[in-house]
Formats: structure tokens, sequence, C-alpha cells
């Protein structure tokens, strides 16, 4: 099984190497990436936090209902941490089953329950400042520098994460 976290770039190759067989006919792949525009802004960067010892079994927990719900598909996760630049992914799903019914409905039942279900938290770096999506007390114009945010411990226990918050 394949639920891993990243500081640096995701592999995309080495990923499908961890689920893809000879016997498989279908080779899914989904890549989340950072684009330029959000909401009318334009980003610089985007960086993720994640609480991540939780993060990770919530992942494998993810990983291990996608494989219960298609048995003969395998499916490995990647999210990345820290900084991501433009055009870079910050999150990768591959599914590899003997068809491609199965192999495209567990990848999108993967990273549909990634965004509501993982600790991990999206902010979006913009010229003029930066916003953590998905939080209602974060606000455009806070200063484009270090975060103001409580660090991912904090935000852990202030309660479960609000769905499509990417």
């Amino acid at each position: 099984m394949a639920a891993l976290l990243t500081d640096g770039p995701i592999d995309v190759d080495a990923l499908v190497r961890t689920v893809a067989t000879l016997e498989d006919g279908a080779v899914v792949t989904f890549l989340g990436t950072a684009r330029r525009h959000s909401e009318g802004k334009e980003v610089r960067r985007l960086r993720y936090e994640a609480y991540a010892a939780m993060a990770e079994k919530t992942l494998e927990e993810i990983v291990t209902k996608a494989q219960a719900k298609w048995p003969r598909t395998r499916v490995a996760v990647q999210h990345r941490l820290g900084d991501c630049p433009l055009g870079e992914a910050s999150v990768a799903v591959v599914a590899a089953s003997p068809h491609r019914a199965e192999a495209f409905e567990a990848c999108r039942f993967v990273i549909d329950t990634v965004k509501v279900e993982a600790p991990i938290w999206k902010q979006e770096l913009f010229a003029d400042g930066t916003a953590w999506v998905g939080d209602p007390g974060s606000f455009r114009g806070v200063p484009a520098v270090e975060s103001t945010a409580p660090n991912a411990e904090t935000r852990a226990a202030t309660g479960p994460k609000q769905g499509g918050s990417r």
C-alpha cells in the first residue's frame, strides 16, 4: 500500500511502479497541480501543512477503503507538504486495474475522499497576501510573509476539516 507525504516534488513514475503490474490493462493517474489563478487573484505559490502522523494514517485508510471497494485495483496516493511552485503537482493518485472503469472509479474516490478527510491544509500565497483555503477566518490581504495561522497540530486539535477545502 502506498500512502505517502513528501516535502519535495512528486515522482509520478515511481508511484506508478508501486501499483502497476503486467496484469493491468489500465493505469489511471490524477495530478492536482498548483495553478496560477484562484478566485480572480494571481497565485505565486501554494503551501501545504499537515498533521503528518494523522494525515499518513488517513491516507492509508482511504487507500484501504478503495482497495476493498475495488479488490482487483491497487492504489497509491502521495501528497506534497511545504511550498509547491506553480505547475508542480501537490497531490498524485494512481490506480491500476485489469479494467479501466474500476481504475477510474478508484482514482476518483481516493482524490475526492482525500480532499474531505485528510488533515492537510492549503495556503495560497499572492502578491498582496495569503489565504488558507476553506478557512472562514482566513482572508485575503494578510501580508505574504510567513504564516500567521496556527500550526498543523493546533488546527488538528480544533476539530475536523471541512469538506472541499482544496
